[in-house]
């Protein structure tokens, strides 16, 4: 899969299928993305192959850890991030941002209890008010990955 920035300065392109997507209802990311969810699917750094110039630019989080957003200089657009719990070792790339992002539909929703109330959610997907125990969702090949990347 391969995706860019808007004006097509900032490209990627993932090595390996993203461990898990999340459509994320918090009211961080309603209020960063400017929409009701953002759409990110999790991989590791090192599976993420970015070329052209990024900006990092770190902003406040729920969890008082902080999020790094990774933007294209040219036209400011995210493309992906890091957390504070992860640092640079996981990348949460804006599916969005693919060419093709209907290839990464959400394997669950999370935070839906802050979701907003026009947004119908569609069934088979699992839906949680908060976060979730990985171990419930994540498939056992995405949890060891994980694991080999985090230590934990």
């Amino acid at each position: 899969m391969e995706g860019s920035c808007t004006c097509g300065a900032l490209r990627y392109r993932l090595l390996d299928a993203p461990m898990i997507v999340h459509c994320c209802h918090c009211t961080w990311c309603q209020r960063e993305t400017g929409s009701a969810f953002a759409v990110n699917a999790m991989i590791e750094t090192d599976q993420l192959d970015v070329t052209g110039p990024v900006d990092y630019i770190l902003t406040p989080s729920a969890s008082g850890k902080g999020q790094e957003v990774a933007r294209c200089p040219s036209c400011q657009v995210a493309v992906f991030s890091h957390y504070g719990g992860a640092g640079r070792k996981i990348a949460f790339v804006r599916v969005g941002t693919l060419a093709e992002p209907a290839a990464c539909p959400p394997d669950a929703h999370i935070f839906t209890s802050t979701k907003q109330p026009w947004v119908v959610l569609g069934e088979g997907t699992p839906a949680y008010e908060g976060y979730y125990r990985s171990a419930d969702l994540w498939a056992d090949a995405a949890l060891a990955r994980r694991k080999a990347v985090l230590g934990k």
